[in-house]
């Protein structure tokens, strides 16, 4: 008898971390799938780049982040992109995401008038809308979302109802990292610089249900810029 639940559970396990596997897959972009992306983003020079901001700490930059900003600097010594701007509040920590991603953009040798922040994103698709609002404003039209191939395949589908089908998905390609990683640096910044005094963290402003509404794109701002 203890010997059969033993085996049921090790089978439950075995078939929950498959089930997870498969979601992780059915929910990311495949490699082949990342790949094309950005063989067809090759041909295109975007007015605009879009990337998605991430918590930070002052411990530094996590891998999350350095990843996003190295594949913006790979994206704009390309000419893939003319201008890149980085999305995010304050919403995990007191520092504004856009504001300490575009230091570290600029640290890595971007140059800084074509680098850019929006800092009232709070959610996903608040990053990329917020970044074609503020970027329309500016007279740039032609847009594209520069992040990791789980994050672009989340807002693909938004990005073509909300904004448009011309706007361009350019999933983060991990072998091209892979062979940046060697020259990668992990720069100093005024980091202090991007502090907000007011701070008070997502979760303890709203309610589960509202962040999961700003989740699908319900607490958008249409007049934020």
């Amino acid at each position: 008898m203890f010997l059969m639940v033993t085996i049921n559970k090790v089978v439950l396990i075995n078939l929950a971390f498959c089930a997870a596997v498969f979601l992780l897959h059915a929910c990311s972009f495949s490699d082949k799938a990342t790949q094309q992306y950005y063989e067809k983003a090759s041909s295109e020079s975007y007015e605009m780049i879009a990337v998605p901001g991430v918590p930070f700490t002052e411990a530094g930059w996590d891998s999350t982040m350095k990843a996003r900003v190295y594949w913006a600097k790979h994206l704009y010594d390309k000419g893939i992109a003319k201008n890149i701007m980085f999305s995010g509040a304050s919403v995990g920590s007191p520092y504004y995401e856009g504001e300490i991603m575009a230091l570290y953009a600029v640290a890595l040798g971007i140059p800084k008038e074509h680098v850019f922040s929006e800092i009232k994103a709070q959610h996903s698709v608040e990053n990329l809308y917020y970044v074609f609002l503020k970027s329309k404003k500016m007279g740039f039209t032609k847009i594209a979302l520069a992040t990791d191939p789980f994050q672009a395949k989340q807002l693909r589908r938004f990005a073509k109802e909300r904004i448009g089908e011309d706007v361009g998905i350019i999933p983060i390609v991990f072998d091209t990292l892979r062979k940046m990683q060697p020259f990668m640096i992990n720069p100093a910044i005024d980091y202090k610089s991007a502090f907000d005094s007011n701070y008070v963290s997502l979760k303890s402003k709203e309610s589960f249900w509202k962040r999961l509404r700003g989740t699908m794109g319900k607490n958008i701002d249409y007049n934020a810029y």
